[in-house]
C-alpha cells in the first residue's frame, strides 16, 4: 500500500525534518521553486497529499482545491501571505506556522543589513576597489545612542531588540497585539501608533505580517514622517513598503539608506530600479536561511503537519486561521 504524501513547495527540506516525516509513514513530494500555478495544480492533483508544507511561491485556492485528501497546510516559517487562508478555511483546513523557529537567524540578518547600511560598507568597499581612499573627509555614524523603532514585536523583533540594545541603541516598538508585559520584560518602550514610532526613530525595522491593512505600510506619507537622514530595514515582507515611494525618499536624501531582504515581487525583475541605488542594500530573502534555522523550521513545519494528522494538540497560537475554523465549527 502506497504511503500518504506530504507535499513540499520547494526543492528540499532539512534532513531531520524529512526523516521525521518518513519515520511516521509519510512519503515526500517536492515541487520546483516558484512553479507556475498551472504546474503546481497538476503536481498537487497527482500527489493528492494529506498535508502540504509551503516554502516557495504561492499556494492558492486552485492548488488547495486540487487536493481532496489534504487536512493541513504548514508554513515553513511564519509569513502566510503566500497561502490562500480563505480557501483553506472554507475547507476547514488548519494553516499552522513554525513560530519563532527562525527568529535568531532573521534578527541577526536584520542587524547585518542595519550595520551594512548605516556604516556605508558597500559604497566604501566599492570605492576602495575602484582605487579611492576616502578616509580624508569621511564622517560615519555611531550606532550607540541611536533610536531603533520596531514595527511589530513578535519573536524576531524581540531578538532584534536584544541585539540592538547590546550595541547601546535605544529601542521602542509598536504592536497592538502583544501584551504590555512582553515589552516590559524586554526593556523596550511601547509606542501607541506606527506614525508616532516613525517620527521618533532614526532607524525603522519592519517585523509585522503582510495583511490588507499593512500593505504599503511605508508609503509616501509615512516615509515623510520619518526623521531626515533616517534608515529603513525590512526582513519581513516586501509588500509592506511602497517601493517607488522608498526609492524617491532615498534619492532625495530624506531617507539616508535602506537594507532590504524582501521585495514586493519575488524574485524581483532584472531591471529593478533599486539595483542602481547604492544606498539601498539588498539580499534575496535569505534572512532565515541558515543551517540552524532550516533545521528548526523544517522540524517544526513537519511537527505541525503530524500533530494535525495524528490528532494531537496544537496550541492555537500556531494555527493562523484558528478563529475562522472556530466560526465554521460553531
Amino acid at each position: 500500500m502506497a504511503r500518504p504524501h506530504i507535499l513540499i513547495t520547494g526543492p528540499a527540506i532539512n534532513e531531520q525534518a524529512a526523516k521525521l516525516a518518513e519515520d511516521n509513514g509519510y512519503g515526500l513530494v517536492y515541487v520546483p521553486p516558484y512553479t507556475s500555478e498551472e504546474d503546481l495544480v497538476r503536481i498537487v492533483a497527482d500527489a493528492d497529499p494529506v498535508g502540504v508544507i509551503v516554502r516557495m511561491g504561492r499556494f492558492g485556492a486552485a492548488a488547495i482545491d486540487a487536493a481532496p485528501s489534504m487536512r493541513v497546510i504548514s508554513k515553513h516559517g511564519v509569513g502566510v501571505d503566500n497561502i490562500d487562508l480563505d480557501a483553506a478555511s472554507r475547507r476547514e483546513i488548519p494553516v499552522v506556522v513554525a513560530a519563532g523557529a527562525n527568529a535568531p537567524s532573521v534578527a541577526e540578518h536584520a542587524m547585518a543589513l542595519l550595520l551594512t547600511t548605516v556604516k556605508r560598507i558597500l559604497p566604501l568597499d566599492g570605492g576602495l576597489r575602484a582605487g579611492k581612499w576616502e578616509k580624508p573627509g569621511f564622517s560615519g555614524k555611531e550606532l550607540s545612542g541611536m533610536t531603533l523603532g520596531l514595527v511589530g514585536f513578535g519573536s524576531i523583533a524581540r531578538h532584534t531588540a536584544a541585539l540592538a540594545k547590546a550595541f547601546g541603541m535605544t529601542v521602542s516598538a509598536c504592536d497592538p497585539f502583544t501584551d504590555a508585559a512582553v515589552f516590559a520584560e524586554a526593556g523596550v518602550a511601547r509606542v501607541g501608533t506606527v506614525e508616532e514610532l516613525l517620527a521618533a526613530s532614526q532607524i525603522v525595522s519592519l517585523h509585522c505580517p503582510l495583511t490588507p491593512e499593512t500593505r504599503n505600510l511605508l508609503d509616501e506619507k509615512r516615509l515623510g514622517l520619518m526623521k531626515a537622514g533616517s534608515y529603513v530595514i525590512n526582513t519581513a515582507r516586501g509588500g509592506l513598503i511602497d517601493e517607488e515611494a522608498l526609492l524617491r525618499a532615498v534619492t532625495s536624501g530624506h531617507i539616508a539608506g535602506a537594507g532590504l531582504d524582501t521585495f514586493r515581487t519575488e524574485p524581483p525583475s532584472a531591471d529593478h530600479p533599486f539595483w542602481k541605488e547604492p544606498r539601498i542594500v539588498v539580499t534575496p530573502h535569505i534572512g532565515g536561511v541558515t543551517r540552524e534555522a532550516n533545521a528548526r523550521v523544517g522540524v517544526e513545519a513537519v511537527e505541525g503537519v503530524l500533530a494535525v494528522l495524528q490528532g494531537r494538540g496544537l496550541g492555537r497560537e500556531r494555527i493562523v486561521n484558528f478563529r475562522s475554523l472556530a466560526k465554521a465549527s460553531a
